[in-house]
């Protein structure tokens, strides 16, 4: 039977080596409204062009998640379906995959359809396709792999380390004055996950290396032991991002480490010298 993995774009990966024999990968994107524009998040998308718009743009910008119709064309390329969504508090992907499952499933019970609410972004949502991937290619049936991704996906842990508020200011989530003050003063904000899947702003300095050293602090904190597979997506700070997998293998030198640019739409809520990292 054949399978099929699918998520949305938030997971910043753009495809899924080697697939297993039997898998398809696929993606549903996420559109970034910048005034009159509108920017679609697959991998032909001009990242650097969208986010110079939004510096260029002088207005609120937003983002729409993928329709019930585009879940509902993957689900239906596959017998067996994995899909994963971004936090269902953050964006109604997840709710719209549900109701693509609901129709394609009135048309073809047959099917078997597992979306996983990852309450996450970004290398929580790879990570579990590549697991998916793995344990197909292993030999693992549907509800098995169904059961070891809600586990996996409920140890996990992801931190955001913001440039600075102004994007959120932009969006209304902060005050423009927070966001011209923040930005003036070379602030560094951190993140963290909520058990309900929003994002918890916990920890604010001044410059990048303080920033850097209090993730290496919170993921010894979470109990990180070397062993779970981590992603570092960057929006253009490639400089970070390799401080960042440095100071890891020198906590953790097994650690499995992969960097990645974030997507369209990863890049459009941590914008430029953002950072996002899931383990």
């Amino acid at each position: 039977m054949a399978w099929m993995i699918v998520s949305d774009t938030s997971c910043d990966i753009r495809e899924l080596t080697p697939l297993s024999p039997g898998v398809q990968f696929a993606l549903v994107p996420f559109k970034i409204r910048i005034g009159e524009r509108e920017y679609v998040d697959l991998p032909t998308l001009n990242v650097p062009q969208m986010i110079q718009a939004m510096t260029d743009y002088n207005g609120a910008s937003s983002s729409a998640c993928p329709s019930p119709e585009e879940w509902a064309e993957r689900f239906l390329q596959g017998d067996q379906v994995i899909a994963m969504t971004i936090s269902s508090n953050l964006s109604g992907s997840y709710n719209a995959a549900v109701a693509a499952r609901e129709m394609v499933l009135e048309e073809h019970p047959e099917k078997k359809i597992f979306i996983l609410d990852t309450l996450s972004c970004a290398g929580a949502l790879a990570s579990a396709a590549a697991l998916a991937n793995r344990m197909i290619g292993e030999g693992a049936g549907f509800e098995e792999i169904c059961r070891a991704l809600t586990e996996f996906n409920n140890e996990g842990h992801i931190l955001f380390a913001l440039a600075s508020f102004d994007n959120l200011a932009k969006n209304g989530r902060v005050s423009k004055v927070v966001g011209f003050i923040a930005g003036r003063l070379n602030m560094r904000v951190l993140g963290k996950r909520t058990a309900d899947g929003k994002i918890d702003f916990f920890f604010k300095t001044r410059g990048e290396p303080r920033v850097l050293a209090r993730i290496l602090e919170q993921m010894d904190h979470d109990g990180y032991d070397g062993s779970r597979p981590i992603l570092i997506s960057h929006c253009f700070n490639d400089n970070a991002a390799s401080l960042l997998v440095h100071g890891i293998h020198a906590k953790w030198p097994e650690a499995p480490v992969q960097v990645v640019p974030c997507s369209g739409l990863c890049s459009f809520y941590a914008q430029e010298q953002g950072i996002i990292i899931t383990y």
